[in-house]
């Protein structure tokens, strides 16, 4: 549940909590990554980028996009869990700063140089890193600090992929380890939140079946998918491989199977939850079965499957939930964001089929004509909300001036 903490101050609404310049400045970039990708690809737009183009584009999804939301959502539960108020005001304005420091010296490394390049990219999440770890420590919420763990392995993850691109001219290992880690931040606060939102609605929506409390199972699938996914992040032709990425695929469907997403029809905002988690098994099993058939399925079906789908399904629709709840809106969604999130579903096998038919390039188009609707649609439905006060805190502030 949202709970408004701020501290007054002289800053704008948008600097109050970190879910707001954060997601909107990651759906903005979002877009526009995959907008300049398109043309980069093609030979038409050239990057003063010391990563060659198929790199920047990984790395710009992987460690530019994606550690915005996480920052965003990180800095907004913090709070809820240990009771302290935000990060916000200067401090944050800061921090949005410096991720946007990256995303200029990644694009302008051959000017900066790979080290410039790599301090400053490297220095958002370690930031992250230590400022999360400092609030939960000194709200004592002990229980939450492992959700470090996976950032520092996003932050390590990025550091590796600096290091390959500039030994080995290509960042192979580091981009599979950075998708590796994202999926895992899927698996643990996918894991609390999809069951959470689910029981929630349906007790109040749909009595009946819940979603089964975390357990055991829960643990050994998201220990299973993580080491199935480190190995194949090294040894990405290994038999083992395959077979340890074709375990966790089937436990992680039977986790979701536990859910009871399928009696969320009638609620798009907690459906869109269940859809992208199911991305995620989906992607394991086409990663493992490319390894297996590689001349059936080249290596980047899978990958396309857990990024676009799984990644992006589930960073937009906890975007959508997080934004409405925190900024005193209903939970709902209305046609637009249903919109969206179709065009994300959608993008996923799109892509998919462009990897499978490379002489169509038409499926490439459209697969980043959807992600762009979507991201960019975030942002133009859900931008004034991020930029405003809370609607109660504006209604309220009108009484009192209706007042005087």
């Amino acid at each position: 549940m949202a709970i408004p903490r701020t501290r007054p101050g002289n800053y704008p609404a948008f600097l109050s909590y970190g879910f707001r310049p954060f997601f909107l400045l990651g759906s903005i970039w979002g877009g526009l990554a995959v907008l300049a990708w398109l043309p980069i690809l093609s030979g038409r737009l050239e990057t003063a980028s010391l990563f060659a183009p198929v790199d920047w584009h990984a790395h710009e999804m992987i460690f530019g996009f994606l550690p915005a939301i996480v920052t965003g959502f990180l800095l907004t539960a913090i709070p809820n869990w240990t009771g302290r108020l935000p990060v916000q005001g200067l401090p944050l304005a800061l921090l949005a700063a410096l991720w946007l420091a990256g995303r200029v010296v990644i694009s302008l490394s051959a000017y900066t140089g790979w080290v410039v390049a790599l301090a400053v990219d490297c220095a958002f999440l370690l930031v992250v890193v230590a400022t999360a770890a400092r609030e939960i420590v000194a709200g004592r919420n002990w229980r939450n600090l492992k959700v470090v763990v996976p950032v520092s392995a996003l932050l390590a993850a990025n550091l590796v992929f600096h290091l390959e691109a500039h030994l080995a001219g290509s960042a192979d290992i580091g981009r599979r380890l950075g998708i590796a880690v994202g999926l895992v931040l899927i698996m643990i606060i996918g894991g609390r939140i999809i069951p959470s939102f689910t029981r929630n609605w349906l007790v109040r929506a749909n009595p009946g079946r819940l979603p089964e409390p975390f357990g055991r199972f829960d643990a050994v699938a998201i220990v299973s998918s993580a080491a199935a996914l480190g190995l194949w992040s090294i040894f990405p032709d290994s038999p083992l491989s395959a077979a340890l990425l074709l375990v966790a695929g089937t436990l992680n469907l039977a986790r979701l199977a536990r859910w009871a997403g399928y009696r969320t029809f009638r609620d798009p905002l907690v459906l869109v939850l269940h859809a992208a988690y199911l991305f995620l098994p989906v992607g394991l099993i086409v990663a493992g079965l490319a390894v297996l058939y590689p001349e059936t399925l080249p290596p980047a079906s899978g990958i396309h499957v857990l990024g676009v789908g799984a990644i992006g399904s589930m960073t937009l629709g906890v975007m959508a939930r997080a934004t409405l709840g925190h900024t005193g809106r209903e939970l709902r969604a209305d046609a637009g964001t249903c919109v969206i999130f179709a065009a994300i579903a959608l993008a996923a096998p799109v892509r998919f089929a462009a990897v499978l038919l490379p002489d169509v390039p038409a499926l490439l188009h459209v697969s980043a004509a959807l992600w762009v609707a979507a991201f960019f649609g975030f942002a133009a439905l859900y931008g004034g909300a991020l930029m405003l006060p809370r609607a109660g805190a504006m209604r309220t502030n009108g009484s009192r001036a209706a007042a005087r």
